[in-house]
């Protein structure tokens, strides 16, 4: 037989089309329906414990849970079995590992026994509803496009499923319960200390730290099989932070994972990686997959009560964040992104600047701060941040004080009710002092009790350091040309005194702003806490109406607006402010005092 140049290539294409019947076969796994299921029956789950080899453990059925996340949202309870998991038991990272009956895919491993359990006993996710993620129902499509609060998605996450009183005797005992499978959070470039730190806001997420990494971008990333495991990233570049989940199955494009939420916030944009298991940490109380995060196949989309999904070849949108550091051995820069999601964000940031902090050789307890920088988000002006921090004696570390702030002011942007934000960019500088600056305002007086309007009068200020000799300073006023004859009050103080308008309608949930515009106006507008402040009041209301201060009120317009507006939507202050100074002092100033002048 002659055989031609071009047999084998022929053949070669003949064989690819042979295989792409199979190919769509495994993409479309046959499923076993959930009323078909008994208890006794048998089935197999596939996970991975090291390297990339995927392994069988067997299972058991004991029944199905109804209605045990929520209406008409069950879960199958089986028993593992095999001396690998009677080991381990049920293994953080495990979420989403799929499991078979009679060689049908019948659901997701995602939820376990509460700690110390005798029996590795596991919730399985029913795999109608591992799919039903990708189809929310027309009301909740709704809800999103309105941009639902966070709150409210957050609530339909279970921490734990009563085990009903007919199950109970497999190995858990009255009061017995199944709790969401701990997510493994793969972190590089995090101390502990940090992660101790905030450690219980993850846990609240369902996240347990754990160390990992980042390996080199394969070929065969994108190549996913049931069982494999699969990053979602929180946070890469020089510091890293993603969760490992395996993957239950991969169906056009789109790859079903966890079989419970990760962030349990709906629409999600998450950078999704392959993951690489180095090896499984057995532990009596919480056996976990240590993995490394490979190249990124696409983009997660999708955090829903029942699992999470991707989709290969997608996109997620990241914001740079660039933290500087000015320390004494010199200045030091980070490079990062984290995703942008009002739930974790805030957390993300402040756990990277409180570890950038402590992860230095210069860093030092009794170091005073200065933070500065800015917050760009698209559409408006930047927040502006700045604030000095000094040591306490409170028995916490002093940089946590500068990541707790950061994080403040992003949970203030991300929960204002008026309009989501779509922050472009993160820049921050913290200065480093070796010294505890802070300056106590002891007390104040004026060099003169009777003034005249259009007057220069000096106020003076006894202010003591932290362990030093007090001393003074003036700050010079001038009295209003309008100012009418009577009463006074200077009023000597930090800042803290003074931001009183944008705390209240930035906190308080009947303010009535007019939108995310004037809630930056109002926090740019904040006094800073390394300057000193002298106010000058006089003893006429003042109307705080959306983000703007109306002094000197008259009464009919106080009606007139009363009659109007809603309640809450305007807070009326005694004293209206007839001048305002200040004076920079590179300390943190804390206490105020007032003085009493009369203008004749």
């Amino acid at each position: 037989m002659k055989i031609s140049p071009r047999t084998p290539a022929l053949w070669a294409m003949t064989a690819l089309l042979l295989m792409l019947p199979l190919a769509a076969g495994a993409q479309k796994a046959e499923t076993f329906p959930l009323e078909q299921v008994r208890p006794g029956m048998k089935g197999v789950l596939r996970t991975i414990f090291a390297g990339d080899q995927i392994e069988e453990i067997e299972l058991e059925i004991i029944g199905v849970m109804r209605n045990a996340i929520g209406p008409k949202q069950d879960l199958i309870l089986a028993l593992l079995k095999g001396p690998k998991v009677e080991f381990t038991g049920v293994v953080s990272g495990m979420s989403g590992s799929p499991v078979y009956i009679e060689g049908k895919l019948a659901g997701a491993l995602s939820y376990r026994m509460g700690i110390f359990a005798k029996e590795p006993l596991a919730g399985i996710t029913p795999i109608r509803s591992v799919f039903a993620v990708d189809a929310p129902p027309p009301a909740l499509q709704k809800a999103e496009a309105r941009a639902a609060e966070p709150e409210v998605a957050a609530s339909s996450a279970p921490r734990q499923v009563p085990l009903p009183g007919e199950f109970a005797g497999r190995g858990g005992g009255a009061g017995a319960f199944l709790a969401p499978i701990e997510t493994p959070l793969m972190v590089s470039g995090f101390r502990q200390e940090a992660l101790g730190r905030f450690r219980e806001q993850f846990a609240e997420l369902g996240m347990v730290a754990a160390p990992g990494g980042t390996t080199d971008a394969r070929p065969d990333d994108a190549d996913l099989k049931p069982g494999d495991m699969v990053g979602m990233v929180l946070v890469q570049g020089d510091l890293s932070m993603a969760a490992g989940c395996t993957v239950t199955v991969v169906s056009e494009g789109r790859v079903f994972v966890c079989g419970h939420p990760v962030l349990a916030h709906g629409s999600v944009d998450m950078p999704m990686t392959r993951g690489r298991v180095l090896t499984t940490a057995s532990s009596a109380m919480a056996s976990t997959k240590l993995m490394n995060n490979g190249g990124v196949i696409g983009a997660v989309t999708q955090d829903r009560l029942t699992a999470v999904m991707g989709r290969l070849g997608g996109k997620a949108r990241l914001i740079p964040v660039e933290l500087s550091l000015g320390l004494p051995g010199g200045d030091q820069k980070f490079h990062f992104e984290v995703i942008e999601n009002p739930k974790i964000t805030p957390l993300l940031v402040a756990i990277s600047v409180f570890n950038g902090l402590t992860a230095n050789p210069a860093y030092s307890e009794g170091m005073s701060y200065q933070l500065s920088g800015g917050i760009q988000l698209k559409g408006f002006t930047a927040v502006n941040l700045e604030n000095m921090f000094a040591p306490t004696d409170m028995g916490v570390p002093d940089g946590l004080f500068v990541a707790l702030t950061v994080q403040n002011i992003f949970n203030r942007i991300f929960t204002n009710p008026y309009e989501k934000p779509q922050i472009e960019k993160v820049a921050l500088r913290v200065e480093a002092i070796p010294e505890r600056r802070t300056a106590a305002i002891e007390s104040a007086w004026s060099e003169k009790s009777e003034v005249s309007p259009g007057e220069t009068i000096h106020i003076k200020v006894l202010l003591r350091g932290y362990r030093g000799a007090p001393y003074i300073r003036e700050v010079p006023i001038t009295i209003p040309p309008q100012a009418p004859r009577g009463p006074l009050r200077v009023l000597v103080s930090d800042s803290d005194s003074l931001n009183r308008v944008s705390r209240f309608f930035s906190f308080s949930p009947q303010s009535r702003l007019p939108g995310l515009g004037q809630l930056i106006t109002l926090l740019n507008r904040e006094r800073r806490n390394s300057r000193l402040y002298v106010t000058l009041l006089q003893p006429s209301p003042t109307l705080l109406l959306e983000d703007k201060e109306l002094p000197n009120a008259p009464l009919s317009q106080i009606n007139v607006l009363d009659q109007r507006r809603a309640g809450g939507s305007a807070l009326l202050l005694r004293e209206s402010i007839a001048g305002e100074w200040s004076l920079a002092l590179n300390h943190v100033v804390t206490g105020q005092q007032s003085i009493l002048i009369t203008v004749r």
